[in-house]
């Protein structure tokens, strides 16, 4: 019992600051705490032009297997001066969104309440169109119904630029 009031008598008789030991780990912690923020900080422009490329991919894709599951043609048709996009049927009717139930497949990057407003879609090159589309067997279309050749998307914000590739006869959706 002695022994353990010493020890405790000891430890809160100098007590009255920080060990080097102490202080080392604190800014340890804080420099691994700033590591981990600094690219979560980096600009708002490149994470949306990020995410609208994946979302186009993903758009592209869909309306690829739209087009083979339903064994017809849809089509996405982009305006790049309105900084949109819209996927349609084989009649020309823009499709429902599968997840946002009552309104049409058209996306706006431009509007006020989108996320992704800092994105503009630069060019849309299929065959010189500005629309592709698939066939039931998932294979790229151009405007004037012939096999596609080239299909490139350019998006830029904030100095930085991305494409979106769409391969001839495969349909193939990549990201550079």
């Amino acid at each position: 019992m002695k022994f353990w009031r010493l020890i405790r008598g000891n430890r809160m008789r100098g007590r009255f600051g920080f060990t080097m030991i102490e202080i080392l780990v604190v800014v340890v912690i804080i420099a691994i705490a700033a590591a981990m923020a600094i690219p979560m900080m980096s600009s708002s422009a490149s994470i949306q032009l990020s995410s609208a490329a994946n979302l186009i991919a993903a758009d592209l894709e869909y309306a690829k297997n739209l087009a083979i599951i339903h064994q017809q043609n849809y089509t996405v048709v982009f305006d790049d001066s309105a900084e949109s996009y819209e996927i349609q049927d084989n009649s020309g009717t823009v499709i429902s969104h599968p997840v946002n139930k009552g309104f049409d497949y058209s996306v706006d990057f431009a509007s006020g309440n989108s996320k992704l407003n800092k994105v503009d879609i630069f060019t849309v090159n299929f065959d010189s169109a500005g629309s592709v589309e698939f066939d039931y067997l998932g294979s790229p279309w151009n405007a004037g119904s012939s096999p596609l050749n080239q299909g490139i998307v350019t998006l830029k914000a904030g100095g930085a630029t991305t494409t979106i590739n769409v391969a001839a006869v495969t349909g193939y959706i990549s990201i550079n």
